[in-house]
């Protein structure tokens, strides 16, 4: 009850600190913290409350539910310190309060780091860019009070500058801001630097370790997942980077030379890398992503979101505007059961704009639990940074952009179509996090699919279908490159694993240390000597993702499998839906993942299915 009551107090202060921030909602949030922090470990390491926590757990009497969320928490004691001496129980406590201070610090520094940095630019120097992008730097100079074009470091505008813009020498400039923010070095070296951050969240990690009994970090954090050691993650990862080689280096040569034979570009450098991909991928498949924008405005696509989880699983959106907002971009819809019941809620805030965290994300804004007075209904908030309705035009999509709002669509279903009325077990709480990403990644499925597109995907203006031709083209595109993509996230997953695997915590060249060893291990394309990726990687050094970013790999193998029951038995087959919803989405944290995916699958998790989605089988 306590921990709802301050859960639904909480929540609505941390997200909008990461969608609305400012100075002095940040120094309130920051001054919570320590406060919290002291809070969660005082429990944590309350000896009365774990002994209370044992004698529940020997009761025969206990459902399955309850006796995973009594022994979970019996393992989050002792993974707390509960059963330390004083002085290191003390010690564990401090570490925990200093974390949560230095991830929010990285964040912050991150968020400042990306907001400094803008740039006039003459028309002349944005040839390529297309009309979206064009409009948004237009809106950055508005905001600035200027005439003409800014470019920012929002995600939609340097994705845009690295896929279309013709100036190379523009690209490199905006590449170099990027890859350097909240670093030593670069526009704003210094001056947001995560560095010491960096080091000192490493350090704190491999202390707790220590006081523990483990020897790294990465052996603490693999209690609480679906794999049972680092070295089984390091040769699952190992296994997928040997697959995907000899394909990228394929992959890239082809890059080389098209590069080379194009536009007479024979030193392939990292800001040329999404520019030749899309120039590429344009000719191979006479396709790009500004040809498919027209077919996926927004609020159509959010409709297909919507219409896709009524065929799966019988349930309906239906949006409401008499809830208070954050931002006049926000949204609010019910979700309603077939008999027309509410069962959740869902608020959507899809746009970039300044102040806001990059990136896409589900985040809980209150938690299914029964209570005293009745049964407590979801709310979660799924959040974007996609290209904003610009000069009184609707906001347009990329496919990408289609298949993160399904992604996280996926998450949010997750946590709102569960049946457990108790809270430690309740949609995505006590889901081993190498599991958690299994829904997020199945939905993504659909964006392919021509029975799901036909549910959203037509012309915003006429009306008109997505063209079979473009869909066939844009399917052909689906392993385009996805060698190179593939050792792309190995390579994070690596890193973050071999950094927590570290019997010792690393200065700054130790952390660079690890990531030029991956690099050499796994990666076909090494970044220039001054991209200083570690400094952004928030998932690791800001989020939960700590020793656990291989995590989206391994859903991907049990997303990639659980598909593959949706192309035998029919892709909006209902049975096949309610298999789904009953088996995995409504089971929340009642049962360990490998056990729900058994019930769903009637086996173990196999890995060709991702292989062959990837056209890696052979």
């Amino acid at each position: 009850e306590v921990e709802d009551r301050l859960s639904r107090a909480w929540s609505p202060v941390r997200h909008m600190n990461a969608v609305v921030n400012e100075e002095t909602l940040r120094k309130a949030y920051n001054a919570c913290l320590p406060k919290l922090s002291a809070y969660q470990t005082e429990v944590a390491q309350d000896e009365r409350v774990y002994r209370t926590y044992q004698a529940v757990a020997a009761d025969a009497t206990l459902d399955r539910a309850r006796a995973k969320a009594v022994n979970d928490a019996l393992l989050e004691f002792r993974l707390a310190g509960v059963s330390l001496p004083e002085t290191q129980r003390r010690r564990f406590g401090e570490l925990v309060q200093r974390l949560s201070e230095l991830t929010s610090r990285f964040e912050e520094h991150l968020l400042d780091a990306t907001n400094a940095w803008t740039r006039k630019a003459a028309l002349e120097e944005l040839e390529g860019l297309p009309e979206s992008a064009l409009g948004m730097a237009r809106q950055a100079a508005e905001r600035a009070g200027e005439e003409g074009y800014r470019l920012n470091l929002e995600p939609p505008v340097f994705l845009a500058v690295m896929s279309h813009a013709r100036n190379r020498d523009l690209r490199r400039e905006v590449y170099e801001a990027y890859v350097t923010r909240a670093s030593e070095t670069g526009p704003h070296g210094g001056q947001w630097d995560n560095t010491p951050v960096m080091e000192e969240i490493v350090a704190c990690r491999r202390e707790q370790a220590s006081l523990l009994g483990y020897e790294s970090y990465a052996e603490l954090a693999m209690e609480r997942r679906m794999a049972r050691s680092p070295d089984e993650v390091r040769a699952f990862l190992t296994e997928l980077a040997e697959r995907a080689r000899p394909k990228a280096e394929a992959e890239l040569e082809a890059l080389r030379e098209f590069a080379a034979e194009s536009e007479g570009v024979d030193d392939l450098e990292a800001w040329d890398l999404a520019y030749f991909s899309e120039r590429l991928r344009e000719r191979r498949f006479d396709l790009s992503e500004e040809a498919l924008r027209p077919y996926f405005a927004a609020e159509r696509a959010v409709e297909g979101l919507f219409l896709v989880a009524e065929r799966l699983f019988g349930v309906r959106f239906r949006a409401r505007a008499d809830v208070p907002f954050w931002h006049p971009d926000a949204r609010y819809h019910e979700l309603l059961d077939s008999d027309g019941t509410v069962r959740g809620g869902l608020y959507l805030d899809l746009y970039a704009r300044p102040h806001k965290r990059g990136g896409a994300w589900m985040d809980e804004c209150r938690v299914r639990r029964r209570t005293d007075g009745g049964l407590q209904l979801p709310v979660a908030y799924l959040t974007c940074n996609f290209t904003p309705p610009v000069g009184g035009k609707p906001a347009l999509l990329t496919h990408d952009e289609v298949v993160t709002l399904f992604h996280e669509f996926g998450h949010t279903l997750h946590h709102l179509l569960t049946r457990q009325v108790w809270r430690p077990v309740s949609g995505i709480h006590g889901v081993e996090w190498d599991a958690v990403e299994l829904p997020s990644q199945l939905m993504e499925n659909w964006c392919w699919e021509r029975e799901a597109l036909d549910l959203f995907a037509v012309h915003h203006e006429t009306g008109e279908p997505l063209p079979e031709d473009l869909h066939t083209r844009l399917r052909a595109t689906r392993d385009f490159q996805a060698g190179l993509k593939l050792l792309r996230q190995l390579e994070f997953s690596l890193f973050d694993l071999e950094l927590h695997s570290l019997p010792e915590a690393p200065d700054a060249a130790g952390i660079q240390a690890v990531l030029d060893g991956v690099r050499e291990r796994v990666a076909v394309v090494r970044p220039p000597v001054f991209n200083r990726f570690q400094h952004s990687f928030a998932h690791i050094f800001a989020g939960g993702y700590a020793a656990g970013y291989y995590s989206y790999k391994w859903a991907e193998v049990l997303s990639a499998d659980a598909f593959e029951r949706f192309r035998e038995e029919g892709l909006f087959n209902p049975e096949t839906g309610r298999d789904l919803a009953r088996a995995i989405l409504e089971q929340g944290g009642s049962a360990p993942a490998r056990e729900l995916f058994r019930a769903f699958r009637g086996r173990e998790p196999s890995i060709e299915p991702l292989l062959r989605q990837m056209g890696l089988a052979a």
